[in-house]
């Protein structure tokens, strides 16, 4: 059973800086792509930042230059660099990774004060 968990949240002001991180219980190499979404209060779950196996990376239109994504083979990780952080940023981050099968971490809480 794969297993993710998300790391890193808290609470910040506005233009500071937070690195997620998400610790996989098996090789990142495994999954075809890993990702991270943000889920705001009241709103639908949203992927802003996906790495592919070959090492691509993609985001979404609201975190472009701000956020970036990244792994770790060594240590089953994947990191998610959040500068420059907006209030718009607040809610849930949570890890997902893809093989055959769908995976979700918890989700970590950040909080952006204006």
């Amino acid at each position: 059973q794969v297993q993710l968990v998300e790391s890193g949240g808290g609470l910040v002001q506005a233009g500071e800086s937070l690195r997620l991180s998400c610790l996989a219980s098996t090789s990142i190499f495994s999954f075809n792509a890993m990702g991270w979404y943000h889920q705001a209060p009241g709103k639908q779950r949203e992927l802003v930042a996906i790495i592919l196996k070959t090492g691509t990376t993609n985001y979404a239109d609201s975190v472009k230059g701000r956020f970036t994504i990244s792994g770790d083979i060594a240590k089953n990780t994947v990191y998610l660099q959040m500068n420059s952080l907006k209030p718009e940023d607040t809610g849930v981050y949570y890890c997902a990774a893809a093989s055959r099968d769908y995976y979700w971490g918890q989700g970590t809480q950040v909080i952006v004060s204006s």
